[in-house]
């Protein structure tokens, strides 16, 4: 029976993950990974994800099972949505929740007619630069491993596209928005840019990705919904994403 399961064609496919926080992205593919092993998929089978959500963020993570892997960068490339929260009272090293956060002083904090000024400079082709807590390379390194040492990375503002920016709430010092964006986009450093246009502070406090291309949250299920023995049958086909 062994040698039964072992000759099975390697799983290749789609799984579409609603992540939940405290996971790294590479969390719920070491896992995932370990789920196709139980079916009898190979030790080394290849499982990669098409967009990095951040530990304290949430939502759609496509992940790549197989051969499916050297379709990566097609769906890297895919546009992204999310909601988010800025909290503008306060600062952060991370740029979010998990780093060192530290409250900033605002005499008089911005209306909502001042933060719907201080959006428009954000919609369209932006010139950004990355949190230095990023997966960025510098010199071979990551920027998050230097940052941890102290070190400040010297990161280089690139292009990246807003293309739609809605201002769902706002009550002092909580902004909620909707964001659609292209390939590369930092949310966190959003929230960052628009404490510095506003002269406040600038936190992402909440952050959950609602769709990658094709793929939204309709379509995803959590690691608890998902068989703890992962078949081929279990995974979707390659779609233009």
């Amino acid at each position: 029976m062994s040698e039964a399961v072992q000759q099975l064609p390697t799983p290749a496919g789609l799984l579409i993950i609603d992540k939940q926080q405290r996971f790294t992205s590479m969390d719920v593919c070491a896992i995932l990974r370990t789920r196709l092993r139980r079916a009898g998929a190979p030790k080394r089978i290849k499982v990669g994800h098409a967009g990095t959500l951040d530990p304290l963020a949430t939502g759609v993570l496509v992940v790549l099972v197989g051969k499916a892997t050297r379709s990566v960068n097609v769906y890297m490339a895919s546009e992204k949505e999310y909601t988010t929260t800025v909290d503008l009272s306060r600062s952060s090293n991370s740029d979010d929740l998990g780093g060192e956060v530290t409250d900033v002083a605002v005499a008089n904090p911005p209306d909502r007619a001042a933060v719907e000024r201080a959006l428009g400079a954000f919609r369209g082709e932006i010139m950004q630069l990355p949190p230095q807590f990023s997966a960025m390379k510098v010199g071979g390194r990551r920027a998050y491993a230097l940052a941890r040492e102290g070190t400040h990375a010297p990161l280089q503002p690139r292009p990246v596209q807003i293309y739609e920016l809605e201002l769902r709430g706002y009550s002092w010092p909580n902004v909620d928005l909707h964001i659609r964006c292209g390939k590369g986009t930092y949310i966190r450093s959003f929230a960052r840019d628009l404490g510095i246009a506003l002269k406040t502070g600038g936190i992402l406090t909440a952050l959950r990705r609602t769709r990658v291309g094709a793929f939204d949250l309709s379509m995803a299920k959590t690691l608890e919904q998902l068989p703890q023995i992962l078949r081929q049958e279990d995974l979707l086909p390659l779609i233009d994403g």
